[in-house]
């Protein structure tokens, strides 16, 4: 039977969508290969966010190339197919083809092997449904997980219009999948812990529920999945849309774990982004929800060189992150994407004195986490057992944040109440 190998890049978004290529290709036949260079066909799920991100896509895209055997294909799709297809297919010639969202379903009849497929399918094979919508493949089955955890998209694009962001523009506006449909997708997985993802997770529903404006069905959404998992997860928040409903719901359930999209924290700049709140509002939620759960555990990222960001900026951010004392932090370099307010702003940082900012902000943040993990050394933690070996609790999101390492004694996919014994960067070193 024909092969197939999936590289996927960037964000828990892209790796559901890479599932249901995966499940797609299935149908039509095909087998996972050992590694790319024995696959018949080599698919690049690429990101388009940032700049860096489209340079790791093509620099991955050239890799696969040369390691490819000979006769095998090579498709980009995703994020960055979908948004630069032309200009894609003259720079990487090496592609036999450039597929953007609505050809996901079907890549394997892109390049001639969906005719190789067997009479009859693997009996666990998922059902494809070939009239799914562009920019839709979360209604399409996946495969069954291999691992204890499994991201869910639970909506598709985003109705935002921050002023970094060109996602919009080509993953379309929010469309909310039904609850039903989640319920059954979760069913079919079979894992310890969900992780919902979406653009604008907090804004789940919004779009179906047209009678009543401004309904939020998260919190039904998330009660739901939690009757029928033990751990739920979110990724990621928009701080307006963290009402106190769900705030509650997070916090007194068995994952407090709050991944909170602030991109900044001085006011002028985030109107300047078009983005609600400042440095002020962030820290008295975080301290609140602290009040509610001590042990919560948070996350952020944060853009660094927006057109306009002042030193003063700059500081304030610095004392942000001091004070906040997140769990979990990341920062990126601002770049301008064709299509967003902020790429026709002028006074733009200096390169420079950009990447010093990150370097601040980096060594900064580390010490806050070391700080974090060195807390926990000795305390008593619930963990689930994600391979032999390796562990995580609610603090640690699966394939973003650290480990807690374990004995390799303990089961995998099971909960284990262990102890931690050291800290080790970002990870922790537990026993029974």
């Amino acid at each position: 039977m024909p092969s197939y190998w999936v590289e996927t890049l960037g964000c828990p978004k892209n790796e559901v969508d890479s599932d249901v290529i995966e499940g797609s290709l299935r149908a039509d036949g095909l087998v996972r290969a050992e590694d790319p260079s024995s696959a018949d066909l080599v698919v690049v799920n690429t990101c388009a966010f940032i700049e860096a991100a489209r340079e790791e896509s093509v620099a991955v895209t050239l890799e696969l190339a040369g390691l490819r055997r000979d006769g095998a294909s090579l498709v980009l799709t995703g994020c960055m197919a979908e948004r630069y297809a032309d200009e894609l297919a003259e720079l990487l010639p090496e592609a036999d083809a450039v597929v953007g969202f609505a050809g996901q379903a079907d890549l394997a009849a892109r390049v001639g092997l969906a005719d190789a497929r067997e009479a009859a399918t693997p009996v666990d094979a998922p059902v494809r449904r070939r009239s799914a919508p562009a920019l839709d493949l979360a209604h399409v089955l996946r495969p069954a997980s291999v691992r204890p955890w499994a991201y869910v998209k639970v909506a598709e694009g985003c109705d935002k219009s921050c002023g970094f962001c060109a996602i919009p523009t080509f993953r379309g506006p929010q469309r909310s999948r039904p609850v039903e449909e989640v319920l059954a997708e979760v069913d079919r997985l079979e894992v310890r812990e969900v992780v919902l993802v979406a653009q604008d997770l907090a804004a789940y529903g919004r779009d179906r529920t047209a009678a009543e404006p401004g309904e939020r069905r998260i919190v039904e959404l998330v009660t739901a999945v939690a009757e029928r998992v033990p751990w739920v997860r979110l990724l990621y928040l928009y701080p307006s849309e963290l009402t106190d409903e769900l705030v509650e719901l997070i916090a007194t359930g068995p994952v407090p774990y709050f991944d909170l999209s602030l991109q900044h924290v001085a006011a002028p700049l985030l109107r300047g982004m078009r983005r609600w709140g400042d440095g002020q509002r962030f820290l008295e939620r975080i301290h609140a929800i602290r009040e509610l759960r001590p042990d919560a555990a948070f996350r952020s990222n944060f853009i660094v060189g927006y057109p306009g960001e002042r030193e003063r900026d700059h500081d304030e951010l610095l004392e942000f992150v001091e004070a906040a004392e997140l769990d979990w932090c990341g920062f990126f370099e601002w770049s301008p994407e064709e299509g967003t307010h902020a790429a026709g702003l002028g006074d733009r940082v200096d390169p420079e004195v950009v990447q010093l900012r990150l370097r601040e902000l980096g060594e900064l943040q580390d010490a806050v986490t070391a700080r974090r993990r060195d807390d926990l050394v000795g305390s008593t933690i619930e963990v689930l057992v994600d391979e032999p070996g390796v562990a995580r609790s609610h603090r640690e999101a699966p394939a973003i944040d650290g480990v807690v390492h374990v004995p390799a004694s303990l089961a995998v996919g099971e909960f284990h109440r262990v102890q931690v014994v050291d800290a080790v960067g970002t990870d922790l070193v537990a026993e029974p």
